[in-house]
């Protein structure tokens, strides 16, 4: 049976799919724009978007096990329940859906509270899903390379508790192997949720650090101001959008990101081998 990935261009299920693919499932890809689908031969391509009711039910005909995405937009939530809604409507109750960590504690960010708002549908509705919770991505990052190396700041407020930031391949991969044990699985498994962290947990500080060294120059940390941010981010984005990212960037200054314990050691139990760092992240692309 077919796996389908929703976001499949994305940052994160553009990995999914390639994880899927040299594993030798079948997948079929959904992305609202195909000349972005660089995929490997025999991944089936789909256009549409999660909005798009007759196109996902076609998407999901055929499809035994569903990873679902959702980008961080002002429809989110309609989407994720939609979305979900349909695979119930098509007979598919295997899922892997992306959360965010602390989802069901950082309430108040708007992102956040839809994940975990669908995490609940996973519940109630018995899906059997594995929900992963990734932190911020290191591979974010890349939009604000330009300021740390042109500007000699680092400016993502992300504060002093510490965030252990996760790489977007080694959530892809996580994905994949929990989307191939729930397809292959002979009947319905329980749910479960997976934290994914980085293996470092830095501060502000510790990230300008690391910049510093790598660019050998210093780099100054921007300071824990998400107000800034938000006037900073409001530039290049929809008001609301910055907003939000205002109020997450205040659940890092006020609680950071911290791994629970063991986190780390199941995934790399899970992967087999170490986690992607934020230093090899920033020497790839500081060059």
């Amino acid at each position: 049976m077919t796996i389908l990935v929703t976001g499949a261009t994305g940052r994160v299920g553009r990995h999914v799919v390639e994880q899927l693919s040299v594993r030798g499932a079948a997948v079929r890809a959904l992305t609202r724009d195909p000349a972005k689908a660089h995929f490997a031969a025999g991944v089936e391509v789909v256009v549409g978007d999660l909005l798009d009711i007759d196109a996902m039910r076609s998407a999901l005909a055929g499809v035994k096990t569903l990873f679902l995405l959702n980008a961080v937009t002002g429809d989110e939530f309609t989407q994720a329940i939609i979305a979900l809604n349909l695979a119930r409507e098509a007979g598919i109750d295997r899922v892997v859906y992306l959360s965010v960590f602390d989802a069901d504690r950082a309430v108040n960010v708007p992102h956040f509270a839809v994940k975990h708002g669908a995490e609940r549908m996973l519940e109630a509705l018995g899906f059997s899903a594995t929900i992963l919770r990734p932190t911020y991505f290191i591979d974010n990052e890349v939009m604000i390379q330009g300021v740390v190396k042109d500007y000699g700041v680092y400016p993502m407020p992300i504060g002093s508790k510490g965030v252990a930031m996760a790489d977007a391949r080694d959530i892809a991969e996580v994905a994949a192997m929990e989307l191939i044990r729930r397809d292959q699985a002979p009947g319905k498994l329980p749910l479960e949720t997976i934290n994914i962290v980085g293996p470092d947990t830095l501060t502000g500080a510790d990230a300008a650090a690391i910049w510093s060294e790598v660019l050998g120059r210093p780099i100054a940390y921007g300071g824990d101001d998400p107000s800034g941010f938000e006037a900073n981010m409001g530039r290049l984005m929809p008001k609301w959008m910055a907003y939000e990212m205002r109020v997450m960037a205040e659940r890092y200054v006020s609680d950071g990101m911290v791994p629970r314990e063991g986190d780390r050691e199941r995934l790399v139990k899970i992967l087999g081998r170490p986690l992607h760092s934020y230093r090899d992240f920033v020497a790839k692309v500081a060059g």
